[in-house]
């Protein structure tokens, strides 16, 4: 019989004035993305200069914060957790953690939405994922 991963605190970002538009959307409960003002394509994670082309500007936008996990794995460390690719629905795939959920009911393609985890900064909360259907 499996259980849901207990509960870890992740270390607080250090941001900086690049990332500091993604952050504080964070404490806000948005789920920022990075999007070339000219080609319209988006990345993960935003930052000033566009990973795939040199023109345009770089425009931070809000994800709706659902997608499917890509890649999983479960880690078996001190405290148990999951590190996990997710395809976001608007086309980048992010890193993250898998939370609130048991690790056996995961799968690839398994529906997910963000969630923001308090980090050791309670000031400050990390995106990260749990299953659409649970709670």
């Amino acid at each position: 019989m499996s259980e849901k991963l207990p509960a870890r605190t992740p270390p607080a970002p250090t941001p900086d004035p690049s990332t500091r538009p993604f952050w504080e959307a964070a404490r806000e409960g948005r789920l920022l993305i990075g999007r070339n003002t000219k080609t319209g394509k988006v990345h993960y994670p935003p930052r000033p200069v566009c990973p795939f082309d040199d023109e345009g500007e770089v425009e931070f936008v809000p994800a709706r914060g659902h997608g499917t996990i890509y890649s999983y794995s479960h880690m078996h460390a001190k405290t148990p957790y999951v590190i996990a690719y997710v395809e976001l629905a608007e086309g980048p795939r992010i890193m993250t953690n898998i939370v609130d959920c048991d690790p056996a009911a995961l799968r690839v393609g398994l529906p997910v939405r963000v969630v923001f985890v308090p980090s050791d900064d309670p000031a400050q909360p990390i995106p990260m994922f749990t299953p659409a259907q649970e709670n």
